[in-house]
């Protein structure tokens, strides 16, 4: 990160290549996928002309998803979208292939969560798929969302009681 704050091109690439999938979730989260990776690219772009306001010693990734985010915001914002976000959970299987039976069960499942996350309010949304979906911890959402770290745990333990509020209202 210094490198690239002193210029050098090479080392600012590198951060991209490595963020970049993580900064495309992010704008995933916010904005969908139709605006996705365009903002993400965006951001870099920003974040790159941001370079001499970084904070040495302080940590890249919240400081990158705090611009992914903004930027998702604002692409949002302008276009007026009011369409649900569509989230993907990625799932790792264990080392034993599960039975076509159990396979079904845990797809449903996850189609089950993931309709119910949709349901959230936008800032819900955000919160749990941070912590769930992007694995931050509560510092690093702190920092992505330019909040204090209690706030991130209320909002986190608000967001959760909603949902789950939606899915047990989903099987009634």
């Amino acid at each position: 990160m210094e490198r690239a704050r002193q210029g050098d091109e090479a080392a600012y690439e590198t951060l991209v290549r490595r963020y970049q999938g993580l900064a495309v979730r992010a704008a995933y989260v916010v904005a969908g996928r139709g605006e996705a990776e365009d903002a993400a690219q965006e951001a870099f772009v920003k974040a790159y002309r941001a370079l001499h306001r970084f904070r040495p010693g302080a940590p890249f990734r919240p400081w990158l998803l705090r611009i992914v985010t903004n930027e998702a915001r604002n692409r949002v914002r302008s276009a007026r979208r009011r369409e649900a976000l569509a989230l993907r959970a990625v799932a790792v299987s264990g080392d034993a292939a599960p039975s076509p039976e159990a396979a079904t069960e845990e797809l449903e499942a996850r189609r089950e969560l993931l309709e119910s996350v949709e349901r959230l309010p936008p800032a819900d949304r955000e919160v749990i798929a941070y912590r769930y979906f992007l694995g931050l911890s509560e510092a690093e959402m702190a920092e992505a969302l330019a909040v204090p770290a209690g706030t991130v745990k209320s909002r986190l333990s608000r967001a959760m009681t909603r949902l789950r509020t939606e899915m047990v209202a989903r099987h009634e």
